[in-house]
């Protein structure tokens, strides 16, 4: 795994001094890769999450001192294609990506597993799956890449992303025990979806491969208003569905001291990137850079 987190001993009691990073958001990213970069190091984050590795890209991160945390794969959709020549191609593509991102020294792949139709079952979607990873993933090990699969459960109405749920989890890690096809950790999409996120942390922690720092707030109101499902009209609050919001960490249910005791005695030595998915830190560069700012401040309270 990509050595991100150093191990420091104070008074005989070793403590974790995890990197902070961030997934780059549409405003901060719109000012170029180099402005991206600066200022990521001017306000002290350490890694960035990019959604293509390029010798740009690299060299903009080296200038500045920022390290790189995932990459993204794209045509993962595809992967669960009823179509079988369409599927072949997109297992071509990934691992053709897979080897491009190797070379170019990348180690952490993020990928969300939402099948191209939101309607495809789940459980078909998992039958697929079984026929398609175990070539991605003998690829990602001759490779040295590790994969970080996203546990955001997609869009409404269907929920069609495979590896949101600890059911769904425990079904794919034991298909696959490889230790390079593993989780991104967001407890934000656990919260929303009422599941306990220390537990997860408990029973699939080894299999962490990247974590994100993001927040949910239980709308207490709006639970009243229509439950646990979607709402009828109009949500409140862009990143939400009535019940619920994203917020960034500090902001929402997540308690962070737990989280890092718990990634510090699994070994987890990867970046807590900040995912920006917050209504009031949104719309303008301005906003954006204030609520990476304040999302950072708070996970170092914990990490650093």
């Amino acid at each position: 795994m990509n050595q991100l987190a150093t191990s420091l001993t104070k008074g005989g009691i070793d403590y974790m001094n995890f990197n902070i990073g961030m997934r780059i958001p549409p405003k901060i990213g719109s000012e170029g890769i180099e402005k991206v970069a600066n200022w990521a190091a001017e306000v002290e984050l350490d890694t960035l999450d990019v959604s293509r590795l390029t010798p740009e890209v690299i060299a903009a991160c080296e200038k500045a001192g920022v390290g790189i945390g995932t990459v993204d794969v794209a045509q993962v959709g595809q992967l669960f294609s009823l179509d079988e020549k369409r599927r072949s191609d997109a297992i071509d593509s990934v691992k053709k990506q897979m080897t491009d991102i190797a070379a170019l020294g990348g180690r952490v792949l993020f990928m969300c597993l939402v099948p191209e139709d939101h309607t495809l079952p789940r459980n078909d979607s998992f039958g697929i799956w079984k026929e398609t990873f175990p070539e991605i993933i003998q690829h990602a090990e001759q490779n040295g890449l590790y994969i970080a699969i996203e546990g955001w459960p997609g869009p409404a109405p269907y929920y069609p992303t495979l590896g949101c749920t600890p059911e769904t989890l425990r079904a794919m890690f034991n298909t696959i025990p490889s230790k390079h096809f593993g989780m991104t950790y967001d407890p934000s999409h656990l919260v929303r979806l009422g599941i306990d996120y220390i537990r997860v942390l408990s029973e699939f922690g080894e299999r962490v491969n990247h974590c994100h720092g993001k927040d949910t707030e239980m709308l207490t109101d709006d639970l009243y208003e229509c439950g646990v499902l979607q709402s009828t009209f109009t949500e409140k609050y862009l990143f939400s569905e009535g019940s619920w919001r994203y917020t960034i960490p500090g902001h929402g249910e997540v308690d962070w001291g737990k989280v890092a005791i718990r990634l510090q005695q699994l070994g987890y030595n990867g970046p807590i990137s900040i995912e920006l998915e917050d209504h009031r830190y949104w719309g303008t560069l301005e906003a954006e850079q204030q609520g990476i700012v304040k999302a950072a401040e708070h996970l170092r309270r914990y990490f650093k």
